[in-house]
């Protein structure tokens, strides 16, 4: 089976309801009007003939499409069964197979998700203007493409940088997590270089354009993510597997069953008895069950076809920020001075860090409040552009800043600080005397090696980290987790590549929530996306995991693995019955139309045991047995 292109829902759905009409007004025409025949048919047939040829013939088309190009699924058997019931006059038959089709063909529509690029949204997140300045007091707007390289550009608070370009002026910070996954906010001051599609911090920034817009390094990521799309390879899906048996099966038996009878009725009775609708609706049925069940449990499915495919994974492939940590820096370590507390170190310094808007301020004072310290007032609170943060709190002066200031300054050198580690630090200075290193780091999420130590009981024989941060910083996630397979300082076209290449080999799960992750999460044969955060990563994601949560990742694999494993029990179950109807019909006691009754009861069967899908079991996850 094969699912119905982007033009075709609404032109199922229609035919559905014309053979169903056509139906209706068959048996209205044939129990009230006595009409003798016209041109050799009774007026009862009409509407049959009517539904037949104007429902058949898109369906037979489409058919013969995908035949002409190498793709024979089940449904191709309804096609065959079509042509033969109008040629041999079985109008009744034949329209209850275009009823079969099309609406198995609906179903299917409303399963599969509505093609949504996600190029649009990367275009969408890009601003469509910059600002421009010419003088001092005069800014105006310009479309991107006409930014030259060398124009004078302001970036507003909160605003989306439009070009690649380097700052001329202003001191403050921009996320750039979107590019190299690390979840701080990077300082920017005259000379720092900025990049396009980095999120301006509260400060307003000047820059200089040193790159067209579309040389940029967004415009990059932009053509990588179009070569992903037009490469991802084509799945073939559970329906058509098991219709590359039971289509040939179909066609054998309808034929012996005419050369042996001599009856070319029986050829009709065994394919319409053949149609494989558990494949065509019971599939879809249990499909759209397990899209529903995922939804309530905060798991959102824009593929369905994810569903099938999940089960099969081998290699799991993790991002670092924001799927194995929590994304923002957590104070961890506070390394003190001679003569100084750790707990009296962050007391004074959160004091100052809470009229702060640098990027680990907010970790400070979170550090302070954990460990259950009031934090008192401060006053004189200063903070210049690129010196640091300088106050009063309880008369002593209390002072943030950096461990190369502090080594400048020559209030203490480099060796009398401890040795400088992975993740970002800042240095303390209470009365111009060394107090104290404060180190930060992502963090682990606290379900990250549990999650990572379950995977093999969902068959996955290789776990890997890829990863666009800095090796340190990878290394440390890493060990903390349990994974081995460790990548670093990873661009997209890096990461694309190293997923293409895992998944020419085996089934690969991607889990990643930043833009960058993108273009790795549709080259995947699963994409699972982290949060709400990136529009951009969830169109480029066959499932989006909305509470950022392992647990829930884990419940998608088991839905996965029910969904699967119901529709399978549909289809197979389904498929015997029909081989038994088929042997019937080839045997004469079926006719046409007692085959099409005994194939919608067979239908209803694949329905109500697809139905279960929905259903939530109780459980939907093993993560924490023993």
């Amino acid at each position: 089976m094969n699912p119905p292109t982007n033009s075709q829902p609404r032109l199922t759905l229609s035919i559905a309801i014309l053979a169903l009409i056509c139906i209706a007004l068959h048996f209205s025409l044939r129990w009230t009007v006595t009409t003798p025949m016209i041109a050799g048919q009774v007026p009862a047939a009409w509407p049959l003939i009517l539904g037949l040829v104007l429902g058949g013939i898109p369906l037979v088309w489409e058919l013969l499409k995908q035949a002409f190009s190498g793709e024979f699924g089940s449904d191709l058997l309804a096609g065959l069964a079509m042509v033969t019931a109008l040629l041999q006059g079985e109008y009744l038959a034949g329209v209850f197979v275009v009823l079969m089709l099309s609406g198995g063909q609906a179903l299917e529509a409303y399963a599969v998700r509505s093609a949504s690029s996600v190029l649009d949204a990367l275009a969408k997140r890009l601003p469509q203007t910059a600002h421009r300045r010419l003088t001092d007091e005069k800014i105006t707007d310009i479309a991107l493409g006409e930014v030259a390289i060398g124009d004078t550009l302001v970036i507003f608070p909160h605003e989306i940088c439009p070009v690649d370009g380097t700052v001329v002026e202003g001191h403050g910070s921009m996320d750039e997590s979107y590019l190299s996954g690390e979840p701080y906010l990077m300082p920017k001051a005259p000379g720092a270089s900025v990049l396009s599609g980095a999120i301006n911090g509260n400060a307003v920034l000047v820059i200089q354009a040193d790159h067209l817009a579309v040389d940029s390094r967004y415009a990059k990521i932009m053509d990588v993510m179009r070569a992903a799309e037009q490469r991802k390879p084509r799945m073939r899906r559970l329906a058509d597997r098991l219709g590359a048996f039971y289509t040939p099966l179909a066609v054998v038996i309808a034929g012996l069953a005419w050369l042996l009878s001599g009856e070319a009725t029986r050829f009709l009775a065994v394919l319409v008895v053949a149609t494989p609708c558990p494949l065509l609706i019971g599939i879809p049925v249990a499909i759209l069950g397990g899209i529903s069940l995922s939804a309530r449990r905060g798991i959102i499915i824009r593929d369905p076809g994810v569903l099938e495919r999940i089960d099969s994974c081998t290699v799991a492939i993790f991002d670092k920020t924001g799927t194995l940590t929590y994304g923002r820096p957590a104070l961890t370590e506070c390394l003190t001075g001679p003569g100084m507390s750790e707990s009296e170190v962050l007391r004074l310094t959160a004091a100052l860090e809470r009229y702060s808007r640098h990027p680990l301020a907010e970790s400070i004072v979170k550090g302070a409040h954990k460990r259950g310290l009031t934090i008192p007032e401060a006053t004189q609170v200063h903070e210049p552009p690129g010196q640091g943060l300088t106050g009063l709190v309880e008369s002593h002066q209390v002072e943030v800043t950096s461990r190369k200031k502090v080594i400048a300054s020559g209030i203490t050198r480099q060796h009398e600080l401890p040795e400088q580690s992975a993740g970002l630090e800042c240095v303390v200075l209470i009365d111009r005397k060394f107090a104290a290193v404060l180190r930060f780091r992502d963090e682990p999420r606290l379900d990250g090696k549990s999650f990572i130590g379950h995977l093999p009981k969902h068959h996955f024989s290789r776990v890997m980290i890829v990863s666009g941060d800095r090796e340190s910083e990878v290394r440390y996630l890493a060990a903390a987790v349990g994974i081995e397979d460790v990548y670093f300082s990873q661009s997209p076209e890096e990461k694309l590549e190293l997923v293409r290449e895992q998944t020419r080999k085996a089934k690969t799960l991607y889990m990643g929530d930043g833009i960058n992750d993108a273009p790795a999460l549709t080259a995947a044969t699963v994409g699972v996306a982290f949060g709400q955060s990136s529009d951009v990563t969830a169109e480029a994601a066959s499932a989006v995991i909305l509470e950022s949560s392992l647990l829930k990742v884990d419940e998608f694999f088991h839905i996965g693995h029910r969904m699967r494993t119901i529709a399978l029990q549909s289809a197979v179950g389904g498929m015997l019955l029909s081989v038994i109807g088929m042997l019937a019909a080839s045997m004469g006691y079926l006719p046409p139309v007692a085959g099409a009754i005994c194939q919608e009861l067979i239908d209803i069967l694949a329905v109500l045991n697809s139905l279960r899908v929905a259903f939530y079991p109780g459980a939907l996850s093993d993560m924490n047995d023993k």
